[in-house]
């Protein structure tokens, strides 16, 4: 069999290695040893930092700048992608964990730059959002997004102010009559790439506020705002989000962009391949290297590797993962459509030395594998 078609739909191996070096890698070494084979480079990210530079690659678009309140509310510079009439808002643009620096205080983090970004798009024409929901600094609920979205928080005494991580439990009634109106029409995505609920243990606070700034006491009292909130969030809006599937994305960003934004919570990976015509761009491929850093129990609830492994079995297009490590207990990954899985790890070694060779590791690594397959090639 004469290779015709290979397809690169991978993550980055992120601090070491974009998704698009990694379609660059395997497009240069399929020129060594399948001349004649055309490289079909997706480069893909889940939702979080870089999803809108991902859909950039693939698709035709701009990067619109402007400037938004950053996660303190001062103004910061950050950004949205426009396609056509879609704009893909990435949260970690306007309320990113690296733009806090040392400061974390998820108490104080605010999502309002978020809706700000929203909010221009739609002026600007958009009749779909796509919420990249990842890598937040913030645990509000998204109710900073909602209040730049038109929508009037108030406290027991009729005062109108905008909710953060501290201030959810003081939320006596909500007016989202002006989000309504913005909306009208307006189709809304967020994309998650975990299923965590919105308080609780396995919610916003307990699990992902720690690395937001947050000791013991705090996780605790955050957790018991969000708890508040869920109860405003029904009375006022007759929203229930709080067991939704990723409703605790994003310091509970998940459910707020429901509660608030009508959202349909999607995952992903499965709203980036929808959106880049997964399906008609792999068509006739012989097989897809896909990737991500680390191939682990967390990536079986649907990241990369595999939303791709999914589509690609459905379509019968064999797929290697070409990863950066390899966890425990991933034997789910073959039955959903992974083929094989290869490490670039070659030495061993910890994250914190590998990064600095990952470009080169992963092009030996690619090229072992293509030499395998030209050997079989060559029978």
């Amino acid at each position: 069999m004469t290779m015709k078609k290979i397809a690169v739909v991978s993550d980055s191996f992120k601090g070491s290695v974009s998704s698009s070096e990694i379609c660059a890698i395997v497009a240069q070494e399929a020129a060594r040893f399948f001349p004649c084979c055309a490289v079909v480079g997706l480069p893909v990210a889940d939702g979080g930092e870089g999803t809108v530079d991902s859909f950039l690659e693939c698709m035709a678009g701009e990067k619109v700048a402007l400037t938004v309140a950053g996660p303190y509310f001062s103004r910061v510079q950050s950004f949205y992608g426009s396609f056509g009439k879609t704009a893909i808002v990435e949260m970690a643009a306007a309320a990113g964990l690296p733009m806090v620096g040392d400061e974390k205080d998820p108490t104080r983090t605010t999502t309002y730059g978020v809706g700000e970004l929203m909010r221009h798009a739609l002026e600007h024409g958009a009749n779909k959002i796509i919420l990249a929901l990842g890598g937040s600094a913030t645990n509000d609920g998204g109710c900073g997004a909602a209040a730049a979205m038109g929508t009037r928080f108030f406290d027991a005494e009729g005062n109108e102010f905008v909710p953060v991580g501290g201030t959810l439990s003081k939320i006596a009634r909500i007016d989202t009559a002006e989000t309504k109106r913005l909306l009208d029409g307006v189709e809304v995505v967020a994309m998650c790439d975990i299923d965590n609920p919105m308080h609780g243990v396995r919610g916003a606070a307990y699990v992902f506020s720690p690395q937001k700034g947050a000791d013991e006491q705090t996780v605790r009292f955050l957790d018991a705002e969000l708890a508040a909130l869920d109860q405003t969030l029904a009375r006022e809006l007759d929203a229930r989000v709080a067991l939704l599937p990723g409703a605790g994305a994003a310091g509970a960003m998940g459910a707020g962009a429901v509660a608030f934004f009508g959202a349909r919570l999607n995952p992903g990976i499965e709203t980036v391949l929808d959106t880049v015509r997964f399906e008609e761009r792999v068509a006739g491929a012989d097989f897809v290297i896909t990737g991500e850093g680390k191939l682990d129990s967390q990536s079986l609830r649907g990241k990369v590797v595999i939303g791709v492994s999914r589509r690609a079995k459905r379509m019968g297009v064999p797929v290697f993962a070409v990863v950066g490590d390899v966890g425990d207990d991933i034997d789910e990954a073959y039955r959903v459509g992974v083929s094989a899985i290869f490490s670039t790890n070659r030495l061993a070694i910890p994250f914190s030395e590998a990064k600095h060779r990952s470009k080169q590791d992963y092009r030996l690594t690619i090229e072992n594998l293509f030499r395998a397959l030209a050997a079989l090639e060559q029978k």
